[in-house]
């Protein structure tokens, strides 16, 4: 028997560093192969599915198990596209979007005249 999979929007925390954007998800029992980042013009998508299988048991209650996650994220022109970073670990995606060279803080040089 497969249980059918029911789709949700991961718990997802968003930190804004120095150097960038940390977003973290949390994707249990997700594994790299089922877990999919696409980069679009202006959207950031995560798609992720988790297996379960229920055997031959029959689900009186089914609150966890098999899910599919989605979450779109849409980018300002502050994210560096090219070097966007994804680690997953421990059923944690940890994604890092770093700020663009035109929006870091820098320090404007004074002259002495």
């Amino acid at each position: 028997m497969r249980l059918q999979t029911q789709v949700s929007m991961p718990p997802t925390d968003i930190l804004e560093c120095t150097d960038g954007l940390r977003i973290y998800e949390d994707l249990p029992g997700v594994s790299s192969e089922d877990l999919a980042i696409d980069l679009g013009q202006n959207e950031l998508t995560v798609q992720a599915t988790s297996r379960y299988e229920a055997g031959e048991s029959q689900a009186m209650r089914n609150e966890f198990g098999a899910m599919s996650y989605k979450r779109v994220f849409t980018l300002s022109d502050m994210v560096d596209r090219e070097n966007i970073r994804a680690v997953g670990k421990d059923g944690v995606l940890d994604l890092f979007l770093p700020k663009a060279e035109s929006m870091k803080p820098r320090r404007i040089e004074i002259k002495a005249e």
